[in-house]
């Protein structure tokens, strides 16, 4: 992995820790940054030995939104043909093994959209969400209005677009944004646990579940159960559904091998 200005990434057993890297600026995010981002997430998606990525910032803010000083000047041109932030903005929604935001502090703006990309929220107690896009002349622009509405409906997406306040972590974990709220000590422990354990399970089940879980946000029910049903008949093709099974009721770890 070349060097990185933006980024720092960690290998712990099967589990990279992807840490945004912009401290002065509450990580927000930059053209450099996101360009990063899509170079690091291409090499760990062709990386065997990481099965799992958790995505984090600092105490203080996993993303603060945008860099507005970058942006401000930008024109419609530009925005037409180069897209700008949001030519990277599909690179965590598009990445094949789980993804897990570890969330402190501010995810605002790109910051709480870039979180919500990732499979599931892990945020610690003063973590604070919120999509203030309007309060700058601007809406959305990665995928928050749409995400956010299927995650907390469509009264508090509408809410909180419209007036631009902060959800606190309580509240995004009543409200589905979020999987869970633990203490600012605690909560990269405790995101870092669970992807060693979704790392220690088969991995082309932990693809297919992902992927069930997925089409249910894409698709009619009825179709979803018809995926989900092919899905479940496929696994017993693999050789780890079957070692699974057999430590089961042989009570004893399985050892999968991931085929």
């Amino acid at each position: 992995m070349s060097e990185l200005q933006y980024l720092e990434v960690e290998r712990h057993d099967g589990v990279a820790l992807v840490r945004l890297n912009r401290p002065e600026v509450l990580n927000a995010l930059c053209m450099g940054l996101m360009q990063e981002l899509a170079q690091v997430f291409g090499e760990l998606e062709s990386d065997d030995g990481i099965a799992v990525i958790v995505m984090t910032g600092n105490d203080k803010a996993f993303a603060a939104g945008a860099d507005i000083t970058e942006m401000k000047d930008v024109s419609y041109q530009y925005m037409l043909e180069d897209g700008g932030l949001t030519r990277h903005c599909d690179t965590i929604a598009d990445f094949k093994k789980p993804v897990i935001a570890a969330v402190a502090g501010y995810a605002l703006g790109g910051g709480c959209e870039l979180a919500m990309m990732c499979d599931f929220i892990i945020a610690a107690d003063n973590a604070r969400f919120g999509q203030p896009e309007i309060t700058i002349g601007t809406i959305p622009g990665f995928g928050g209005s749409q995400r956010l509405t299927r995650l907390v409906g469509k009264s508090k997406a509408m809410d909180m677009c419209l007036t631009g306040r902060m959800m606190d972590a309580a509240e995004a974990e009543r409200s589905g944004l979020v999987s869970r709220v633990e203490s600012l000590d605690d909560y990269l422990d405790v995101a870092m646990d669970a992807a060693s354990k979704i790392a220690s399970f088969s991995r082309p089940v932990v693809a297919m579940a992902k992927d069930v879980v997925d089409l249910a946000l894409e698709t009619p029910l009825t179709q979803g159960i018809r995926s989900e049903r092919q899905l479940f008949k496929a696994t017993f093709a693999l050789d780890d559904q079957k070692e699974g099974m057999a430590a089961f009721a042989e009570k004893r770890s399985p050892d999968f091998k991931h085929r």
